[in-house]
């Protein structure tokens, strides 16, 4: 070998072995981002559709509108608790669970009108989807009731379609 030429040892391949190595940690890395932002999403909609609920629960104390109009705000996640959506209660209990206690029997204005919604969240990723599995979210919001209708007593509140105020 002369002196001006030099052997120049070239890793060839090199470069495609160590992409094949980090492109499936990026790609699994980029994809719980996405599941992080689709999770923060659903929560944030969630959230909303509890407190579009209780804004109308406080006028209107009729279950299946409510219920109608929290899933209708949900931005498309499946609500899992329609049933058991919203509580009348005497004051603001400060639990989720509530007891039947604090219950309001009588319906009247000064009670507090509670929505807990309720939804299940799953990843996309596939790796992080088989170790989490489903998540629940839930959000809470409650409101003083404003206005007791459909009333019985009153011949013009009678139904809950002709109550006065419909937020």
């Amino acid at each position: 070998m002369s002196k001006g030429r030099r052997l120049r040892l070239r890793p060839r391949g090199q470069a495609l072995v160590e992409l094949a190595l980090v492109l499936p940690l990026l790609v699994v890395l980029l994809l719980a981002v996405f599941d992080i932002g689709r999770a923060v999403f659903l929560y944030n909609g969630l959230t909303n559709a509890a407190r579009e609920g209780a804004r109308l629960a406080i006028v209107n104390q009729d279950e299946a509108m409510v219920a109608h109009r929290v899933q209708d705000a949900a931005f498309g996640s499946a609500i899992t608790n329609l049933d058991d959506l919203v509580g009348y209660y005497r004051q603001s209990p400060n639990t989720i669970d509530v007891t039947q206690n604090d219950e309001c029997t009588t319906m009247a204005t000064g009670c507090i009108a509670v929505v807990i919604a309720r939804s299940d969240w799953s990843a996309i990723t596939p790796v992080i989807g088989s170790l989490m599995g489903p998540i629940e979210f839930t959000a809470r919001s409650e409101l003083p009731v404003e206005l007791v209708c459909p009333n019985p007593t009153y011949d013009e509140y009678l139904t809950s379609d002709r109550c006065p105020r419909q937020p």
